[in-house]
């Protein structure tokens, strides 16, 4: 997992911010206010209220990105060590959420959108919703949970019947790899299963950060791989393939959030 992946900002995404300065004031205020944004090692944190898109602000490529596994095995520690390198103890695990957090990978720039979803089964209607327009798929489950470790292939199960199609970013990772005395599931249990879905694999420790970058950024990698391969197939751009899901996946987005939003709002 070689390459300089320092998460930086895009140049054109700051001229934007400079030409937006006071229009965007309020919006930067209440991202500030949301979340604080934190500057560590160079990485930037941050989880956006409701404002535009920023891959509509600066022509920054936008990687739509779905988390899925069973409640508790640590996906959203996972997400939040990799946009803020903080360790998340406690999450409700019925609430969904969305980061971003921008990055350079093999000398380009990207914005990584990534939606946390809940391993709640009330959540199924929405979840296939979003893996219709997602372009890459990060599947986890806990080494201290078998039953996670089995549901793996069930989630990619599902990923292909809503796509139809087996021919899908993907990235599988074993999560809780600290916890040696409490492990059920081996290393090589999950590479084996790693080599049936054809993908790259990690074993994860939110806890300790081990091999959180390493994953996102091997995702990243599959979508741009994948991508050329389409477009070298049929003839098709690689922008104009990602375009087709961009405008949905903003919709969904926007209406999760309001869903969230009020849920939370009731508790």
């Amino acid at each position: 997992m070689a390459g300089d992946m320092s998460t930086v900002g895009c140049a054109a995404l700051k001229k934007s911010a400079k030409q937006k300065l006071s229009s965007d004031k309020e919006n930067n205020s209440s991202i500030t206010n949301a979340v604080g944004n934190r500057k560590e090692n160079g990485h930037l944190a941050m989880k956006p209220p409701n404002v535009p898109p920023l891959n509509m602000r600066g022509g920054l490529r936008v990687y739509k990105i779905v988390i899925l596994g069973d409640g508790g095995v640590g996906k959203s520690a996972v997400t939040l060590q990799f946009v803020s390198h903080n360790f998340l103890d406690y999450h409700d695990p019925t609430i969904e959420d969305s980061y971003q957090q921008q990055a350079v990978i093999d000398n380009e720039a990207a914005l990584l959108d990534i939606l946390d979803t809940a391993g709640q089964v009330e959540f199924t209607a929405m979840r296939d919703q979003y893996m219709r327009c997602g372009e890459g798929f990060i599947i986890c489950y806990s080494v201290i949970d078998r039953h996670s470790y089995e549901e793996a292939s069930e989630y990619r199960k599902l990923i292909q019947r809503v796509r139809l199609t087996e021919d899908i970013p993907l990235v599988l990772i074993a999560n809780k790899s600290d916890l040696e005395s409490l492990r059920k599931v081996s290393t090589e249990e999950g590479r084996n299963l790693a080599n049936q879905f054809g993908c790259p694999f990690f074993e994860t420790s939110a806890a300790l950060r081990l091999y959180i970058d390493e994953a996102f950024y091997a995702l990243i990698r599959e979508i741009r791989r994948k991508e050329k391969q389409r477009a070298l197939g049929n003839g098709t751009s690689s922008e104009k393939l990602h375009s087709r899901r961009r405008s949905r996946w903003w919709r969904i987005r926007s209406i999760f959030a309001l869903v969230f939003r009020r849920r939370r709002n009731l508790n």
